[in-house]
């Protein structure tokens, strides 16, 4: 079928000859359709002028084709056609390059949605057939005012491609004759109908059965004019059909998140249930099985669980960054970040769901992983999405699906996409083919969460399996994620994962568009949750309770950080507050979770506990935390587990399938079974506290809670603890593992293990509660604790502040790039037992700030006392711009009478070192200058970089400037500079400032030559303490060399001069090497 296009009065297109046939211009033929003119030899710029300089604001004229061939069909044949259209991807992807030239040619901000009217006119006349039937009826009525941008449909690709309504073939009762659809007429010839785009207000569409007239035939006066398109009437822009409106403009932001923030729930909804109010006229229609598929999505994500499971507490998110493994490994690990570097998403779930889309192709699928710790809160916090969606907060998807990874690890299954998105999640939704179909029109419109996206084997394989589009072929789990990963199926969605990281990542989440971590509960979230649990358990008379017992324990306070910590110490309290006043809750952790199972375990069937523990570590073997029903020893088992809620329903899998209530929890289990079972040999034991790993066969520690649960059970006296879950008689066994373990812990010399170890070590100690163990540890620390790029949580903090309090020993502290918060920070550095700390510069001025706030004077001036950055390496802008800051807290306290003095950090700086080669060195070094003077001490100025700075002659010129505030430097090294002969010249005017203390110079792999070589051999005799001066790699010959030798023979006091450059012969060089045998080659 052919397209046949308008030209308006007065345009330079051609006039057709009798024959038929378009006259040529340089443009090429302009006839038919959109896909022959992406195939033809038509500039588009020259096109997009062309149509820019049509004047349509007078009447139109239509010239009607008279050839005798024009393309006809009948209904028949239009709907087959149609059809055929969908299933081709040829045809898709030539109508996605045809949008994706529009979109790259003409983005301009100042055109109007009118030419994307005319866009949809030519390409998706099908798809206004279909919304057209009710305005058929009123035919000779004016049509509708046109739409905003923000209301005409986002993406143009598949809307085009829908199929023609049957009710509207129906209603016109066409016989199986030819018909032609031709574009608006001025006026209507008889045998025309007009069909009006519902909705546009721009063109109509005309239907003719049978001949088309010629066009010299002149139609009835009587007919209803059509007029001609209207400019924007905002501004003036182009009216070329191929320039899009603002809404095509990939970069824009979702109107719904900016322009709708204020609306109520149903405002915002993309469509209303039955229920609510009449939805506006604007809003496209959706067909009825797709309001009824959106109506019990939206219900049910709008049910929240009964009791404490339905406490949504917000929590934080913050922007992550990846780096290498190390080595030549590709592999990528989180970034741990210092508590200033950490970005919050500020903007809610707007913000994470729109994080990538600067950097997002158009119709490309978006990926979001969000990451974190088991129990921080993950699938609270996709329930949260999916409960804001439900209520209107997330317009700009029509349909969510949230999927439980779990549901999905069922090896030998094959699936279709229908069935991940209708079957697979909680509580399985009826999708029919109607529903389906538009889901693959509108991906962009649609959110797919994968949660728990840890629990699926083989990750890595998901970018490299072979996948393929179909929508509709069954094929295995591996390769429907793979064609979702590959952006072959369901092209343009959001996917949206949620993981628990464990050391490198997976590929699939490495290469998502944007990564966040869930921060966990701050302490203020923290008590909210407390107050929120008894006011839905209605027992708000023990909240304020809660609360004092939750903040007497200071370790479980710590702990409250995860959600799902917070909730067992609440479960707890609970218990605690209903036997009487006496209440007190544990100090660790196994304490815990010993309080919440034992009463449940002394009503138990025999061997109930054992039995469940068992298959908690079996499963945690597996990496698997699901259980089916006959995996359980016995049905009593079953039933007094999900009465104690240890196991619970999966959403979305079978009823007899499973889970354990918590990760923790399954931790905690595992760990009994080792302290309970005969099957676990005792020389086996020390392997599953992963402090010194095996090089073979290494365990893995996927239940890494279970090393503290099994010290803490074995070590803590047996009535309190392993006797209260099984017996006094069942936990004798444990008397054996606990000499096991005390001859492996008491051989380890805490001062060699990692940081991550030693820290995992103080855990394990303080889970215990034994006096020697806990000494042992304490007394191999070493003085100088480094954690350098080792996450810091605020347990950590806690068992590490105990321990340095309790060691009775002064230490040093190494706090960079843990992203501890403040408070950590402050009760550490705090202590009087650290005399010196090290901590992110950006960190520790915000802790000075806080202290000055609250009036703490004498922590302020303890803490400023014990701060250090000596030896500081400056590799990135922040790190200059954190000196500099420094820098300006001393200037303003010495102004102040107060306080006068330098800050120790400053004064005691020696080493500095300035790496941050050779695209940021050259804009940072100026800013570092402006401050060396500050630092009175220095002694080692390393301006050397493996990639090059680059300062250049104007940075050796500022540097030289400052030499007379440097009296104490004893190196400097100006290595992969780009120095020439001007800096070199004017380093050798300044060198003498320095010569009392200068004791290496080194001006290696510069740009010297014999003018800048001459000048340092003129100053060399005036340096007297100089002992090293390295010229190497320069670019001076014979003559320069000579010059600095001959100055050597004047220097008695320098012990070496390494002058080997390639522009001097190697004759030359060993001459002079003889000469004097202080010159180094090579």
């Amino acid at each position: 079928m052919r397209c046949l296009a308008t030209r308006p009065a007065g345009s330079c297109l051609p006039e057709p000859q009798g024959s038929g046939q378009h006259t040529t211009m340089e443009l090429g033929p302009l006839e038919g359709g959109y896909l022959e003119l992406l195939n033809s030899n038509a500039d588009p710029l020259q096109l997009y002028h062309l149509y820019d300089r049509m004047d349509l604001a007078g009447e139109e004229e239509i010239e009607l084709c008279s050839e005798p061939d024009t393309d006809t069909i009948n209904c028949e044949q239009f709907s087959r056609l149609l059809c055929d259209m969908e299933g081709d991807e040829e045809t898709r992807e030539a109508y996605a390059n045809i949008a994706e030239l529009d979109q790259y040619v003409f983005q301009d901000s100042q055109l109007e949605g009118l030419s994307k009217d005319i866009f949809i006119e030519h390409i998706g006349l099908e798809e206004m057939i279909s919304e057209s039937v009710e305005v058929l009826e009123e035919a000779g009525q004016k049509s509708q005012k046109r739409p905003f941008p923000e209301e005409l449909p986002v993406d143009l690709k598949h809307r085009k491609l829908a199929p023609p309504s049957s009710s509207l073939l129906s209603c016109l009762s066409l016989p199986a004759a030819p018909i032609q659809i031709i574009p608006t007429l001025s006026t209507l010839p008889q045998g025309l109908w007009q069909i009006s785009g519902a909705g546009t207000g721009v063109s109509s569409i005309l239907i003719y059965q049978g001949e088309v007239p010629q066009a010299s035939q002149t139609p009835p006066s009587s007919s209803p004019a059509v007029y001609s398109l209207p400019k924007s009437p905002d501004r003036p822009g182009s009216t070329s059909p191929f320039a899009p409106s603002a809404a095509d403009l990939p970069s824009m932001p979702e109107p719904a998140l900016t322009s709708r923030a204020n609306l109520t729930v149903d405002e915002m909804s993309p469509t209303q249930c039955p229920a609510a109010h009449k939805a506006s006229s604007k809003l496209p229609k959706w067909p009825e099985s797709v309001e009824q598929f959106y109506c019990s999505l939206r219900n049910k994500y709008q049910a929240k669980p009964a009791g404490p499971e339905g406490i949504l507490v917000e929590v934080d998110l913050v922007r992550v960054r990846l780096e290498r493994s190390g080595g030549k490994s590709q592999d990528r690990e989180l970034t741990t970040l210092d508590w200033a570097e950490q970005q919050p998403a500020r903007g809610g779930l707007g913000e994470v769901l729109l994080a990538s889309s600067n950097h997002r192709r158009p119709r490309e699928t978006q990926v979001i992983a969000v990451l974190g710790k088991a129990g921080q809160g993950k699938s609270h916090w996709v329930q949260a999405v999916s409960w804001a969606w439900a209520c209107g907060q997330l317009p700009q998807y029509d349909f969510i699906f949230c999927i439980p990874c779990h549901c999905l690890d069922r090896p030998g299954d094959t699936y279709r996409l229908q069935d991940l998105l209708f079957s697979l999640g909680s509580q399985p939704l009826s999708g029919d083919d109607e529903v389906f179909s538009y889901i693959l029109r509108r991906p962009d419109r649609i959110l797919l969460i994968l949660d728990a996206f840890e629990e699926l084997e083989a990750q890595d394989g998901f970018l490299h399996s072979a996948g393929g589009p179909m929508s509709a072929e069954f094929r295995s789990l591996r390769g429907l994620l793979a064609s979702l990963f590959q952006r072959k199926l369901l092209r343009g969605c959001t996917l949206l994962l949620t993981a628990r990281p464990r050391g490198r990542l997976a590929q699939s989440l490495s290469k998502a568009d944007a990564l966040f971590e869930v921060a966990g509960f701050s302490a203020q979230q923290a008590e909210t949750y407390v107050m929120r649990y008894f006011e839905c358990s209605g027992a708000t008379e023990h909240q304020k309770r809660a609360l004092a017992l939750l903040q007497s324990q200071p370790f479980l306070l710590s702990h409250s950080h995860s959600p799902t910590v917070c909730r067992a110490v609440c479960q707890l309290s609970e218990a605690l507050l209903e036997l009487g006043d006496e209440a007190q809750l544990p100090s660790t952790l196994t304490g815990l979770y010993v309080g919440l199972l034992g009463p449940g375990a002394r009503d138990s069937p025999p061997g109930a506990l054992v039995g469940l523990a068992r298959l908690a570590w079996e499963l945690g073997r597996g990496h698997q935390s699901s259980l089916r029903e006959g995996q359980f020893p016995s049905a009593e088992v079953r039933a007094w587990a999900v009465a104690q809620g240890l196991v619970q329903p999966t959403p979305g899998a079978p009823e007899t399938e499973l889970a354990f209530s918590s990760f923790l929890l399954q931790c905690f289990l595992g760990a009994v079974w080792l302290a309970l079972s005969s099957e676990i040999k005792d020389k086996e034991l020390p392997q599953y506290l992963a402090l010194t790993p095996r090089k073979k066969r290494p365990y893995d520690n996927w239940l890494e809670g279970v090393p503290r649960f099994l010290v803490g059970l074995v070590f803590q006296p047996r009535a309190r603890c392993l006797g209260a879950l099984a017996g006094l008689a069942a936990s004798t066994s444990a008397d054996r593992k606990q000499k096991v373990l005390t001859r492996y812990l008491k051989r380890l010399q805490p001062g060699t293990l990692k940081a991550g170890r030693l820290l995992e070590l103080l855990h394990c100690a303080h889970e215990a509660l034994d006096a020697g163990l806990w000494q042992h540890v304490l007394q191999g620390l070493p003085a100088h604790l480094s954690f350098l790029g080792t996450r810091l949580t605020p347990p950590d903090t806690h068992v590490l502040g105990s321990a340095l309090e309790a060691a009775g020993r002064d230490f040093s502290l190494d706090l960079r790039s843990t992203g501890v918060d403040p408070s950590g920070l402050g009760s550490l550095v705090g202590l009087s037992c650290v005399t010196h700390f090290r901590a992110a510069l950006s960190d520790t001025v915000q802790l000075w700030e806080s202290l000055q706030q609250h009036g703490e004077a004498k922590l302020l001036r303890a803490v400023k006392e014990k701060f250090t950055i000596e030896p500081f390496k400056a590799e990135s802008m922040k790190d200059v711009e954190d000196l500099g800051n420094l820098v300006q807290i001393q200037r303003t306290r010495s102004s102040s009478e107060d306080t006068p003095g330098e800050l120790p950090a400053i004064r005691d700086l020696k080493k500095l070192e300035f790496a941050l080669g050779p695209i940021l060195g050259p804009q940072a070094f100026p800013k570092l200058v402006k401050i060396l003077e500050a630092f009175s001490s220095l002694q080692h100025l390393d301006l050397d970089s493996l990639s090059e700075n680059k300062i250049g002659d104007e940075g050796v010129a500022q540097l030289s400037a400052t030499f007379p505030q440097l009296k104490a430097l004893e190196t400097l090294n100006l290595s992969q500079n780009n120095i020439t002969d001007l800096g070199a010249c004017k380093l050798a005017e300044a060198l003498p400032l320095l010569a009392a203390s200068l004791l290496r110079l080194s001006l290696y792999n510069n740009c010297i030559c014999d003018v800048g070589a001459e000048s340092l051999a003129h100053v060399l005799p005036d340096m007297v303490s100089l002992r090293v001066l390295d010229v190497q790699y320069n670019k001076f010959t014979a003559a320069g060399a000579q010059q600095l030798t001959a100055s050597l023979r004047k220097c008695p006091h320098v012990e070496k001069l390494a002058m080997w450059t390639p522009t001097i012969p190697f004759g030359v060089q060993e001459h002079l090497q003889q000469l004097d045998s202080r010159i180094i080659l090579r």
